[in-house]
């Protein structure tokens, strides 16, 4: 099996590990898809378009990342209402007040806390994973605004988590500017 096979396979134990991960009030609204290889080069080059368009290099950057990656895993954040809590988190009164708003830029919004709560352990279960099975990852964001932007999914916002397995980390030493 070639490694870019094996990067893959661990992709898939990683939406396992990003499915299961625990969910407030039992309540599920995290998608995870694992990009096909035409899907993550069309990622990966609106990443660089993006870059061009708003003039962030960080884009072009991670842009290349996701190019050079073996594989891409896309945790996002279905359309939801509020826990039921009240918390404020989301930066309203209740969640009745967060159930009646709706903005949309790079990502939808607003979203209930508890529910980013929800994403950030299915990112952390999953990226985890990636390591204890010697895979190199890193979370971007930046990869989440080109899914949604290529309508790739349902979620309000996705983080992507690409995947590589070289001599060399792909995801270390990156430089901050060009």
């Amino acid at each position: 099996m070639a490694i870019r096979d094996t990067v893959k396979m661990v992709g898939e134990l990683m939406a396992v590990a990003a499915r299961t991960a625990p969910k407030a009030v039992g309540q599920d609204f995290i998608e995870v898809i694992l990009l096909s290889d035409s899907e993550r080069i069309a990622v990966g080059n609106d990443m660089i378009q993006i870059a061009k368009e708003r003039g962030i290099w960080g884009f072009e950057r991670d842009g290349k990342n996701v190019l050079d990656s073996d594989a891409v895993l896309l945790v996002g954040l279905l359309p939801h209402k509020g826990v039921g809590l009240n918390c404020g988190g989301c930066g309203h009164a209740s969640c009745e007040e967060f159930d009646a708003k709706s903005y949309s830029g790079d990502f939808e919004g607003p979203n209930c806390a508890i529910r980013l709560l929800d994403l950030g352990i299915a990112l952390g279960s999953a990226a985890k994973l990636a390591s204890e099975l010697n895979v190199d990852c890193r979370i971007m964001y930046r990869a989440g605004v080109s899914a949604r932007r290529l309508k790739i999914g349902k979620s309000k916002l996705f983080h992507a988590i690409p995947l590589s397995a070289t001599g060399k980390n792909i995801f270390f030493d990156r430089p901050l500017k060009p």
